[in-house]
């Protein structure tokens, strides 16, 4: 029982936190999560080097891509719609909210701002976006709807239950997101990774963690408290 009580990062709270201090208190998820995504990089790496052609080196990390980008979006997903829910009964503004932030947010994470830090570290880099592909948004809408009914599953769950998943679940939720991202640089151009982890690290923790914590924090409390809100003003 004193182990839920002394949870620190209860959501329950997130109402008057701000920001800023959401960013800061993810930060570790990022890190962590980059570290343990080089370490898995490193490893692939290690074993294709020499064996296996540059070609179908690429192809693979191009697959590992979309793989952790699909099961990104599940955890998105989930995440998003029990955070909204653990405030909120409104369940079909729930799935909704669940459909378009983890379309904004993963895109930004896995995509756009790993392109961005590519380019600013002098690397050509192409942006492929997944909801804008036909054959990647049909593999896209099944995982989604994975998230949504996995979500709907889980807010049947105590509120204990459903704290403790919120706080285990972001930490696989980033996990996942920062081995997207290293696999979508290195999938797309930026072969000279290893010279550049230190600067790689630095900008893919900021790329990985503001959307992040926003998808699954920042969006749905804001969205689910609205409406509380009015009444108050109301009343």
């Amino acid at each position: 029982m004193k182990m839920h009580a002394d949870h620190s990062h209860d959501h329950g709270h997130h109402g008057h936190h701000s920001l800023s201090k959401e960013l800061i208190h993810h930060l570790p998820y990022a890190i962590f999560s980059l570290a343990i995504g080089f370490v898995v990089l490193s490893i692939l790496y290690f074993i294709g080097l020499g064996s296996v052609q540059t070609a179908a080196l690429s192809r693979g990390y191009h697959i590992l891509f979309h793989s952790f980008h699909y099961l990104h979006i599940v955890f998105a997903t989930t995440g998003t719609f029990i955070t909204f829910i653990r405030f909120s009964k409104r369940l079909f503004l729930g799935v909704v909210l669940s459909i378009i932030s983890p379309a904004i947010f993963c895109t930004l994470s896995d995509v756009a701002l790993p392109a961005l830090a590519g380019r600013l570290l002098g690397v050509s880099m192409h942006v492929h976006v997944c909801f804008f592909s036909l054959p990647d948004l049909m593999n896209v809408i099944p995982f989604m709807i994975v998230g949504i009914v996995n979500g709907l599953v889980l807010r049947r769950h105590s509120e204990s239950s459903l704290s403790f998943f919120s706080v285990s679940s972001h930490f696989v939720h980033i996990l996942i997101s920062s081995l997207a991202a290293l696999f979508y640089m290195v999938s797309y151009g930026f072969e000279a990774w290893p010279s550049m982890m230190g600067f790689l690290l630095l900008f893919l923790a900021i790329a990985i963690v503001v959307p992040c914590t926003i998808s699954d924090v920042v969006v749905p409390i804001y969205f689910a408290r609205i409406k509380k809100d009015d009444k108050k003003h109301t009343t």
